[in-house]
């Protein structure tokens, strides 16, 4: 496991649902410290209720400074212009160097040596900026298929960012192939789960949360952000063929979801905080993962999918490519009527005993463990670095390919 580093670490919000780059950050910032940039850069603000709101919210976080997370944690976010292009990355180079730095000043140790890894797709000019000794860029989404990006931009900055990565990392089998003859040191690295957390489901008793004792079971749950790529026609149809049925979705909603809202058996609750997801869980019969089918989603490994399964819930799902590694414990379909099947079949088939089985089948796949593999990979990473520097040499990794232009 990495240790005494200082890590920059390009991101969305900290104060986000819990997501991969979360979680490494996390178990990371156990022995190093980490700078969490909050960037909002990658995307053009549009004119409406929800952005506008967006953007207050970047705003106070910027004059918030720098925040603490933990002991060895802080959170910062830079003043960027939002959107992809010429103009915008030649201000955010300036923009985004000189607060990093002027963090880095402050809390780096003497002698540290610093780390940049990027979650974000659009931020090539940073490398080398930071007198960093490696840096990471971590893929965990097709930021091109994303509403509200610049698609042909985001590609293009991408690609810049991939030739100055020393390495790269892809979260879903189809994010690493199409990139995989982009760079000449690239690893498919599939999600964790916090296992311990989730698991509380199945093997504690777990009060009925207030906001869905009301709510009469049996209950199909969605967990998550609901945006563009939750189907909100499929869930509604799904929703009128199970009348007995209870629906509910624990997150925010940045979607119109007034077809739902008009179904007596469909129940919003809003996003819940994180220690008290496993109740939710306890409570529900089956787990929801309601995707439209679209580039983007077909490239998405989804968290929520190994959650549902540590707290024990069988799933229905849309066939998305990640998600069909689960099957028989998550069913495939794609219409009203198989979906709607898949759900009745599944409420019906849930025992304690299937529950604490189908918890046990993720709990190897702990974010620990995808930390020390990662961990593992960046440190080769930077002994390939340390000795191109002596020798010169282009980097080749035995069995790959020289990085074709991309």
């Amino acid at each position: 496991m990495l240790r005494d580093r200082l890590i920059v670490c390009i991101a969305s919000s900290w104060e986000l649902d819990p997501t991969s780059k979360h979680h490494l950050m996390r178990i990371l910032s156990r022995n190093n410290d980490i700078v969490w940039v909050n960037y909002h850069g990658s995307r053009t603000p549009r004119l409406s209720t929800g952005d506008a709101r967006w953007v207050v919210n970047a705003l106070r976080r910027v004059g918030a400074g720098v925040q603490p997370v933990n002991d060895r944690m802080v959170q910062v976010t830079p003043l960027v212009a939002p959107g992809v292009g010429n103009l915008c990355t030649a201000i955010n180079r300036l923009l985004l160097v000189r607060r990093i730095r002027s963090v880095l000043k402050e809390h780096r140790k003497p002698g540290q040596k610093v780390q940049v890894w990027s979650f974000a797709p659009d931020v090539d000019y940073l490398a080398g900026t930071l007198g960093e000794e490696v840096f990471v860029y971590y893929c965990v989404d097709e930021f091109s298929g994303f509403k509200g990006f610049d698609s042909k931009a985001i590609v293009r900055a991408e690609s810049r960012l991939m030739s100055v990565a020393d390495v790269v990392f892809a979260s879903s089998m189809q994010l690493y192939n199409t990139r995989k003859d982009c760079h000449p040191n690239i690893h498919m690295v599939r999600h964790g789960v916090d296992h311990d957390h989730f698991a509380k489901a199945v093997i504690q008793k777990m009060p009925i949360p207030d906001s869905i004792a009301h709510i009469s079971k049996p209950i199909a749950g969605f967990v998550g952000l609901v945006q563009h790529w939750f189907d909100i026609e499929l869930m509604r149809r799904v929703a009128l063929r199970l009348p007995d049925v209870s629906f509910v979705v624990v997150g925010e909603c940045q979607a119109d979801v007034s077809a739902l809202n008009s179904l007596s058996n469909f129940h919003f609750v809003g996003r819940q905080p994180y220690a008290d997801l496993p109740a939710y869980n306890a409570a529900f019969d089956v787990g929801l993962i309601p995707f439209v089918r679209s580039a983007m989603t077909e490239n998405v490994n989804p968290i929520k999918l190994r959650e549902y399964l540590a707290a024990g819930l069988p799933v229905v799902s849309t066939a998305l490519p990640e998600v069909t590694h689960f099957v028989p414990d998550v069913t495939l379909a794609n219409d009203p009527e198989s979906f709607a099947a898949a759900c009745r079949a599944s409420i019906n088939s849930l025992t304690p005993q299937a529950r604490q089985m189908r918890s046990l089948s993720v709990a190897d796949q702990s974010w620990e463990a995808v930390t020390e593999r990662v961990s593992q990979l960046v440190m080769q990473a930077v002994r390939r670095r340390n000795t191109r520097a002596v020798d010169t040499e282009p980097l080749r990794i035995s069995g790959d390919q020289p990085a074709s232009a991309c």
